[in-house]
């Protein structure tokens, strides 16, 4: 099982560079990067370190929610609002309901959600089988319509969307990486990569998908065929296909689940590198606590609802939470009304 390397401060993009496909904006600010700084703590958020070489990304600062007015975001969280000070978020949920089902069948899978992904960072969801991990991913993707609440991509409110303003958000601003490549076998790596963009009509940036492949170690392997490349380097090259339309967030669920323990943990290490040398932010679901490590927060579900977070995550604090949250509640003593109900 790979050991978690340490990671160095983030580097804040240039916000004096904008992009082609969206205006100027404000950030906050996988190989994975050498252990050996021990000057590595990661900041607070909201400091920012002097921008160096990092390339810039987009990332907008979303209008301060005052919270939903029915209660969303859990007590204690600190996930209610955002108007912590200098936080930039790239993606935010506001009282996210997600049922499926009705009558006596429907499951809640997301109660009243409220939380932030701070631009620039890398976040982990984490949280017991059936606790809405994947269901608040799919939800931030648009790939689920929500019952209530909203979601702010870079400061636009997918779920104001119809259909067709969803698929050009998703393909402008949202990487997506799955458990499945999802390449096409007659192209080469860099024909996959660069796919998303040909068919949106846009000209790919070769100098930027040049930077995100060599960050990704792919730089020699981009002219062979996904049958010639193993699987950690067919799941580095679906990574560099997200990073290439410079998204303002890459949502990855269970990327590792087909990889063994190796390629696993060489690609986590690279999706590390993609926030610390390309300023990109990263929302990552998993169940594997060695994942959640290589991450700068790890949020926790439970049912369906906010459990709490845990900043600067080592596999030891994330088992121990994940314990405490697999953990019975305490029974409730008998007889509290007179009538053997609790």
């Amino acid at each position: 099982m790979p050991t978690p390397p340490n990671r160095p401060d983030p580097v804040r993009p240039d916000p004096s560079q904008p992009t082609a496909d969206r205006p100027p904006h404000r950030a906050a600010t996988p190989d994975r990067p050498p252990a050996t700084a021990k000057a590595d703590a990661r900041p607070a958020a909201g400091t920012a370190p002097p921008a160096s070489s990092a390339l810039p990304v987009p990332a907008v600062r979303v209008a301060t929610q005052s919270g939903t007015g029915d209660g969303a975001g859990s007590a204690g969280t600190g996930a209610g609002t955002s108007a912590e000070a200098g936080r930039v978020d790239a993606v935010r949920a506001v009282g996210l309901v997600k049922v499926y089902g009705a009558g006596a069948a429907a499951v809640t899978a997301l109660d009243r959600v409220t939380v932030g992904f701070e631009a620039g960072r890398f976040t982990a969801i984490m949280g017991p089988s059936g606790s809405g991990k994947s269901t608040l991913l799919h939800c931030l993707a648009g790939i689920d319509s929500v019952d209530a609440g909203q979601v702010l991509v870079g400061g636009t409110d997918l779920t104001a969307l119809g259909d067709k303003g969803r698929t050009r958000l998703r393909r402008d601003a949202i990487g997506l990486v799955f458990q499945a490549f999802n390449l096409l076998p007659t192209l080469t790596a860099r024909g996959n990569v660069e796919l998303p963009l040909r068919i949106a009509g846009r000209r790919p940036d070769r100098a930027w998908i040049d930077e995100v492949t060599g960050a990704l170690g792919l730089g020699g392997r981009l002219h062979h065929r996904p049958a010639e490349l193993s699987g950690g380097e067919q799941q580095r090259v679906a990574v560099a296909r997200a990073l290439a339309p410079k998204p303002v967030v890459v949502l990855a669920d269970e990327p590792t689940g087909n990889l063994d323990s190796r390629a696993g943990g060489e690609l986590l290490g690279f999706l590390r590198r993609s926030v610390t040398r390309l300023g990109q932010t990263i929302v990552l679901v998993t169940h594997d606590p060695v994942a959640a490590a290589h991450a700068d927060r790890v949020l926790f579900l439970a049912d369906g609802r906010m459990a709490g977070t845990l900043d600067s995550p080592t596999v030891g604090t994330v088992l121990d939470r994940l314990k405490a949250l697999e953990r019975p509640a305490p029974a409730v003593a008998a007889g509290r009304d007179g009538d053997g109900r609790g």
